[in-house]
């Protein structure tokens, strides 16, 4: 493997619902999004959902959610397999979904563990907003991001 494969990103769609599964479990073992929540997110209109594919392979996605009533965008998951880490995927898939959403304050949450995935956000221009307290599996706490386009 390369450090830079190329890739390519293009809408993801329920023929990507295994690749998906994969790619959470893979990235986020505690956290994987159970199927009726995979299925929706590639199915529901007026979600972003992007798929990076190196050859024709998927691996990485990312997610959005324009909730134009409140003028925020949430990026609901974003991953990327372990051996595809570190390539500029993730960054790819990222700034893409915040175009794609088109509003001008993006927001997630992340785990407080999970450093790498903070140094990401951070370098793009995120900044902690909140905690929520015992938010993801195990109890961990979620820290909400925000980044001002």
């Amino acid at each position: 493997m390369t450090n830079n494969p190329e890739y390519k990103l293009s809408p993801a769609g329920l023929s990507d619902l295994n690749p998906l599964r994969a790619i959470e479990k893979a990235c986020f073992p505690l956290d994987a999004w159970p199927l009726l929540e995979l299925l929706s997110v590639l199915i529901l209109p007026n979600l972003v959902k992007i798929k990076a594919e190196v050859g024709e392979k998927m691996v990485g996605f990312v997610g959005g959610d324009a909730r134009r009533f409140e003028g925020v965008g949430w990026i609901t998951t974003l991953g990327v397999l372990p051996q595809y880490q570190r390539m500029g995927i993730a960054t790819a898939l990222l700034d893409q979904c915040e175009q794609q959403m088109g509003m001008s304050v993006v927001k997630l949450t992340v785990r407080r563990s999970n450093i790498s995935a903070q140094t990401l956000y951070y370098t793009r221009g995120y900044q902690q907003i909140d905690v929520w307290k015992g938010y993801y599996e195990g109890g961990e706490d979620g820290l909400v991001l925000q980044k001002k386009l």
